[in-house]
């Protein structure tokens, strides 16, 4: 293979890869603009805040502000120790009409 011809298929080959790079910086959100604009969200890495709530039968945690605006958060072992405290989240978000709004933690801290 010539230089040049070598050169410009490593160049080629950095650009895929850079192409291919689809890590994006969270996207801080409020919990109430969650709420109304779930589906916009949706497989999207979130920061959002609010008070960790909890419910028995079934078992599950979730976040909640001042207006009632929810979202469910994974894994329950993670944020079951935050119980009653106001936190701030990034995570994951899912939404769907069946399962609602959920947030898988990538990162939990107690405000």
């Amino acid at each position: 293979m010539k230089p040049l011809n070598a050169l410009l298929a490593v160049l080629i080959a950095a650009l895929v890869l850079v192409g291919c790079d689809n890590t994006k910086e969270p996207k801080q959100v409020s919990l109430a603009t969650l709420a109304e604009s779930a589906a916009s969200f949706d497989n999207s890495q979130v920061i959002t805040r609010g008070i960790v709530r909890r419910f028995e039968a079934p078992l599950h945690y979730w976040i909640e502000d001042e207006g009632l605006n929810r979202v469910e958060i994974f894994p329950q072992e993670r944020v079951a120790l935050f119980l009653g405290d106001t936190v701030l989240v990034e995570g994951h978000f899912r939404f769907s009409e069946t399962d609602g709004r959920r947030l898988t933690l990538t990162k939990i801290i107690r405000e």
